[in-house]
């Protein structure tokens, strides 16, 4: 049980990473069509969806290296809660049923990061380290 606790801010980074990395992917998706264009996205974007787009792949870049952790993440979690009530609350109560899951799960996960920080492996780690 002592290795799993040692771990413990190793593996949060590797979960801030791989939650930021998902992340960019659906702005990189609205705004450069990368990988591919975001299903149901009209082109052009409405301004709240190039808003959300840009959030989505700034923040998820600052997130990615772990650069100012909670505040961008008590940002997305905000936007992610927004996005959720928007575009997915209105189709339904059930999670399954609107296609809200993703934007629940990335809410709850950066909320989560707003109150335990990036982990070892971050930038902010490495500012704080300094003398």
């Amino acid at each position: 049980m002592e290795r799993l606790v040692v771990w413990s801010p190793r593996v949060l980074s590797v979960l801030r990473i791989i939650t930021a990395l998902l992340f960019m992917e659906h702005g990189l998706m609205k705004l450069l069509h990368f990988p591919a264009a975001q299903p149901g996205a009209p082109d052009p974007l409405p301004p709240l969806l190039l808003v959300a787009a840009w959030l989505e792949i700034i923040g998820g870049v600052l997130l990615m290296v772990g650069l100012f952790t909670r505040p961008v993440a008590f940002v997305l979690s905000g936007q992610m809660a927004i996005a959720y009530f928007l575009a997915h609350g209105s189709k339904g109560f059930w999670p399954a049923l609107n296609g809200g899951e993703a934007a629940i799960l990335f809410c709850f996960v950066f909320l989560y990061l707003v109150f335990q920080g990036p982990g070892e492996w971050s930038l902010d780690a490495q500012v704080r380290k300094r003398p």
